[in-house]
This record gives C-alpha cells, sequence and structure tokens, in this order.
C-alpha cells in the first residue's frame, strides 16, 4: 500500500513526537509491506511567526491532499498571556478541525501490565480499565459566537449545538459500543445547560435503534470523581 502522510509537527514538544512517531510508522510499513510518502506543513505559533496564519491555506491543501495527517503540538507560553492577542496559535487546531471536518475525538483508554505499578492511582483501581472517549470537536462554545460589551467589562461564549451534530457523533458512540461492551455513557451537564438536555433528548431518541446498548447519563462533575475512584466501572 501506497500512502501519503503529512506531518504537522507544530510546537513544542511537537518536532520531539512527531520525529519519534515517524519511526514508528516506518516500522510498521516495512512489516507489512507498505510505503509511505511523507509531506510536512506549519501550523500553530511556528505558522504564526513565519507566515502570520497558524493553519495556512498551503497547510491545509497539503491535509486535503494526504491519506493521514500526522499532528504532534501546538501553542506558545508567550502567546498564553496577553488577553489582546487576535491571532494565536490554538486557532490553527479549530479552523484545521472545522476545515477537515474532524467532527470526532476518539480517544482510548486503557492500562499496560507492564506499567501499572507507574500509575498515581492504586493498582487494584485501574487494573482492568478500558474506556473509548468519543468528544465532539466541531461545535459546542470553541466554535459558537463571541464577544465583548462596548465598554469591554463584560464578555459571552456561546455554546452551540445543533441535533445533526449531536445525532452524528452519538452514532459514532453507539456503534462503537456495539463492538464492545454494549455499555454508553452520556456526560453532559443537563441539570444546568439547555445545550446538554438537547444532547440528552437527542441521544434518548436514538436509543430504540440500538436496543443490546445499555445507555446511562450522568453528570461530568460525578464522572470526573469516578474515573478517579473506580475507573474500571466504564
Amino acid at each position: 500500500m501506497n500512502l501519503k502522510i503529512t506531518k504537522l509537527s507544530g510546537d513544542g514538544i511537537g518536532p520531539e513526537v512527531i520525529n519519534e512517531a515517524v519511526k514508528v510508522c516506518q516500522s510498521i510499513a516495512k512489516k507489512f509491506n507498505h510505503n509511505i510518502n511523507w509531506d510536512e506543513g506549519i501550523v500553530g505559533a511556528n505558522a504564526i511567526e513565519k507566515v502570520g496564519n497558524p493553519y495556512p491555506k498551503e497547510t491545509h491543501d497539503k491535509c486535503l491532499n494526504s491519506d493521514a495527517v500526522l499532528f504532534g503540538a501546538i501553542g506558545n507560553p508567550k502567546f498564553d498571556n496577553d488577553p489582546s492577542l487576535k491571532i494565536r496559535p490554538e486557532q490553527g487546531l479549530l479552523s484545521m478541525r472545522k476545515k477537515l471536518g474532524l467532527y470526532a475525538n476518539i480517544r482510548p483508554t486503557f492500562t499496560f501490565e507492564e506499567l501499572i505499578d507507574k500509575s498515581p492511582l492504586k493498582k487494584e483501581l485501574i487494573q482492568g480499565t478500558d474506556i473509548v472517549f468519543v468528544r465532539e470537536l466541531t461545535s459546542g462554545i470553541y466554535f459558537g459566537k463571541r464577544g465583548r460589551s462596548d465598554d469591554k467589562n463584560s464578555a459571552f461564549d456561546t455554546c452551540y449545538y445543533r441535533r445533526d451534530e449531536i445525532e452524528r457523533l452519538a452514532k459514532i458512540g453507539f456503534n462503537l459500543s456495539m463492538k464492545r461492551k454494549k455499555k454508553l455513557c452520556c456526560v453532559d451537564k443537563a441539570n444546568v445547560l439547555e445545550s446538554s438536555r438537547l444532547w440528552r433528548e437527542t441521544i434518548q431518541a436514538m436509543e430504540s435503534k440500538y436496543p443490546d446498548v445499555d445507555v446511562s447519563y450522568e453528570f461530568v462533575d460525578a464522572v470526573a470523581m469516578r474515573l478517579i475512584q473506580n475507573p474500571s466501572t466504564y
């Protein structure tokens, strides 16, 4: 198989991580007789310093013309402490997500027996942990309307979701559940946020299509506690 992969090393530890990731990819390619053609683009603070744009068109075009993108890290401390800056490294990541339609962040979380004693949590609490987090990436508060009042003394960020955006992410969660433990937990703040109530309403309406999946609903603060106390229950 011939593959074209664009490297976006980005900022900070990104280049170091990407260099090692490339070695892993090359080893896999060699073992399974694949050929990887590498391209490289700039993003984040590195791109701002070079061309004034955290996600330039040239980088976007390279991503579109690739089979995959290998992304490092983004951000630079010198941009963090100046609230007046209009262009920030993180805007590059958000722009990339939106333009490439990367709406689902899928993060497997499990333990390696060889490393389990290195965890700050007790071995008996985390042994057997096997969770996949599915997070929405192209809507919500990061992409809603935002601004300041005329006197600059108040500010707002809008958390906005459409039902179809929730449905497409929930579908991924349901389908993953069918291949795994047949358990799905919707994590939200529905006791406070109207947007979270739309999430619950939408997922509840989808439950009948997946009768074998045990669906639960929990508030995010309770889940944060359970993930520390007993993560293997998920």
